[in-house]
């Protein structure tokens, strides 16, 4: 049976992937509204990949007998004035994810929930790559940000960016 810390944990990060995913799908609204549609795109991508992610703690729990509470998503309250400001929103808000989850894994670790940490694994690699996306993302946008020609081969780019499901196997 899992520690009730560490359930309870994990119950909360459904929550926050969802509400990841809400926020991302805020900001691509942002984008649309705005008409980058490439910029849209990439954060409609980031939403689906939040929403799996939440769906992956939600199926552990489930294969581990634990009870999924499913709490209420609050709505997204960030204003933005400028585009630069999406981008560094998404950045600090990738950096408090990252802590979430590292914070489950000290705790699992405190109690010996090997099995939790090894799941985990997967998801502190994924961090560090969405962290890393984000500040990718900014270093663009400072550099060709303030060109139209260059936002729109930024937004072109941006455009691209499909979605493929995470291979974590439970």
């Amino acid at each position: 049976m899992m520690n009730s810390k560490v359930s309870a944990l994990i119950n909360e990060q459904i929550n926050e992937e969802l509400y990841s995913a809400y926020l991302y799908l805020d900001m691509s609204n942002y984008f649309e509204q705005r008409g980058l549609s490439g910029f849209a795109n990439w954060y409609k991508i980031q939403a689906q990949e939040e929403r799996d992610h939440a769906m992956l703690f939600y199926q552990y729990l489930q294969n581990n007998g634990e009870k999924v509470e499913l709490l209420a998503i609050a709505k997204p309250d960030k204003v933005f004035a400028k585009d630069m400001d999406v981008l560094q929103a998404a950045l600090e808000h990738e950096e408090y994810v990252t802590s979430l989850i590292n914070n489950i894994y000290a705790q699992a670790y405190e109690v010996k929930d090997f099995r939790t940490m090894q799941f985990l694994d997967w998801f502190i690699k994924e961090q560090g790559e969405e962290e890393a996306n984000a500040h990718e993302l900014i270093t663009k946008m400072e550099l060709f940000g303030n060109d139209p020609k260059s936002l729109y081969m930024l937004n072109q780019e941006l455009s691209t960016r499909t979605y493929s499901a995470p291979s974590l196997t439970l």
